[in-house]
């Protein structure tokens, strides 16, 4: 008998002639979360298993499984050769002898005479036997299921948890996203459900020193390394943001300084995301959350990159933002009390229907090239890894 993890892909099924691309993504995905324990990934009639790990870190291994997107579930086995008696006697002895069950077989090896409903039926009465009227036989409303998944390589694999993984598709298949990243609540969110659909996740802060301070800059590092958990090391760009405001302030009306303040954030992530031959930029926006949020806010903004920005949580309410961010653990460090750059020069009265000629207008007072170009050449890159935390 051999330990092994069988792993279980699920969306991946459905991309057809792509699949090899998605699959080998995948498996270069699960080695890199599983550099830190001595175990090996093998593949085996469109299957993929973790063997050769001590029973002592099954457990670690399960927990980062679970959060390499593109794995459905998981489930920890034995492999054994397909003898039916070794494997009913196996089951009796390692899964549970008391509440309700009932046997699954899948038998793949049609060398095996028997159905796998009679297989199934001469396990359980072997399983019924050893535990001495702790088990009964429930078919539906039934406390563990035992699988046996018999294959045609002459050996079998039995198993009764399955335990849900991240599911969606593998980090790097789905292009490269440059994020907007504050300090908040929203934009790790917004991280983690666009590297759900496969998005490489690079990263732009906007940090205004000595305005926002530098515990202000470590909770956005910490923030990006937890949420490199899911997608992997986060490249981040920190782009000092004071001159930009101090200019705007100086220059432009104060209603407006929010809206050209991320019409020119939006100019900078779009130069870096070039670099980084980045796809999209992506923000934790949600609709009419604040003032520049609103529908003619976002256009205003949207107006002056060509790459297509996506709002992964344009439709979410707070509520549906924060379980979010509590399931993936970064709720706590972002609600840490350290400013970012938009609240420290937020006005009063911030305009909530902007319009893109007015903010091109206002905009004539400043050298938008070279604040952009000033700020991009200052810009110190962080890589933020969860290993580091």
């Amino acid at each position: 008998m051999e330990r092994t993890i069988l792993i279980r892909i699920g969306e991946i099924f459905l991309k057809g002639n792509n699949r090899n691309y998605f699959v080998s993504t995948l498996k270069n995905n699960i080695v890199e979360s599983l550099e830190c324990v001595e175990c090996k990934l093998v593949s085996s009639n469109n299957r993929l298993f973790i063997v050769g790990y001590s029973e002592s870190d099954e457990q670690e291994i399960i927990s980062s499984l679970t959060r390499v997107f593109g794995i459905y579930s998981v489930s920890p086995a034995i492999k054994m050769p397909t003898d039916l008696e070794k494997i009913a006697e196996t089951c009796s002895e390692v899964f549970p002898s008391t509440g309700k069950f009932r046997v699954t077989v899948n038998r793949a090896d049609k060398k095996i005479p028997l159905k796998s409903m009679d297989i199934a039926r001469d396990i359980g009465a072997v399983m019924l036997r050893k535990a001495k009227g702790g088990l009964t036989v429930d078919l539906f409303n039934f406390d563990f299921e035992v699988n046996v998944d018999i294959r045609e390589n002459g050996y079998s694999y039995i198993f009764y948890k399955k335990i849900l993984c991240s599911g969606g598709l593998p980090v790097g298949c789905g292009g490269n996203g440059m994020l907007l990243l504050s300090g908040g609540i929203d934009s790790p969110v917004a991280a983690y459900l666009m590297a759900k659909r496969g998005v490489k996740i690079y990263a732009v802060h906007y940090h205004s020193f000595p305005f926002t301070s530098e515990m202000a800059k470590e909770k956005v590092i910490k923030l990006a390394r937890i949420v490199s958990r899911y997608c992997g090391p986060i490249e981040l760009a920190v782009v000092p943001f004071t001159e930009i405001q101090y200019a705007i302030k100086g220059n432009c009306p104060i209603e407006y300084m929010i809206t050209i303040m991320r019409r020119i954030m939006m100019r900078i992530a779009e130069r870096l995301a070039v670099e980084k031959k980045c796809g999209a930029i992506i923000t934790g926006e949600s609709l009419g959350q604040v003032a520049s949020q609103t529908m003619e806010s976002i256009n205003v903004t949207n107006s002056v990159v060509s790459l297509p920005v996506f709002r992964p949580l344009i439709g979410s309410d707070k509520t549906e933002i924060i379980d979010i961010a509590k399931k993936i653990d970064t709720f706590e460090t972002s609600i840490l009390p350290y400013e970012d750059c938009c609240t420290v020069f937020l006005p009063k009265n911030p305009v909530i229907k902007p319009s893109i000629k007015a903010a091109e207008e206002m905009e004539t007072a400043l050298d938008i090239e070279k604040l952009v170009t000033d700020a991009i050449n200052n810009t110190e890159t962080i890589v933020c890894d969860y290993k580091d935390l």
